[in-house]
């Protein structure tokens, strides 16, 4: 079954696909598997959308080997509450994000999670300040393991 499909099928709300992907199933040039991963993204954000957190319409898209990281570098604000979501199209990899302060020091709340197509990370900085979202495929049946990474705040 197409993943994007596997997405949509999943999901007991299409709001957030419907509102998020737009831009990228449209533009020319798009890989359809970032796509799809990014289908993935929105769909691990579904439960927080519903507790009130805004989906930002950046993402971030790439392809990592089994074992490989990434670094996301974003500023975050103290006074506001951040999740991250990971998600990939490739079926059995498994994916993980973690968030970091600038001192190299894990800053997640202990809530956060890796499942199936996604993983997801909380935080509520300390300090407005820079902070690293890594990226990283743990294991994955393909040379290439596309990802997605998307966030939002409330």
């Amino acid at each position: 079954m197409n993943p994007f499909a596997k997405v949509l099928l999943c999901t007991t709300s299409l709001l957030p696909a419907i509102v998020v992907l737009p831009r990228a199933i449209f533009a020319q040039g798009v890989d359809p598997n970032t796509v799809y991963a990014r289908a993935f993204a929105v769909l691990a954000a579904e439960p927080y959308v519903k507790q009130g957190f805004h989906v930002r319409e950046d993402y971030w898209p790439g392809d990592l080997a089994s074992g490989e990281r990434k670094a996301v570098r974003q500023q975050l604000f103290k006074g506001n509450e951040y999740w991250f979501w990971l998600g990939t199209e490739v079926d059995h990899a498994k994916v993980s994000v973690h968030i970091y302060n600038s001192d190299g020091k894990l800053a997640e709340q202990p809530d956060s999670w890796a499942k199936d197509h996604f993983a997801a990370a909380h935080i509520i900085p300390k300090t407005t300040s820079t902070y690293f979202i890594i990226v990283s495929v743990e294991e994955s049946p393909a040379a290439h393991t596309h990802w997605a990474l998307g966030y939002g705040f409330r």
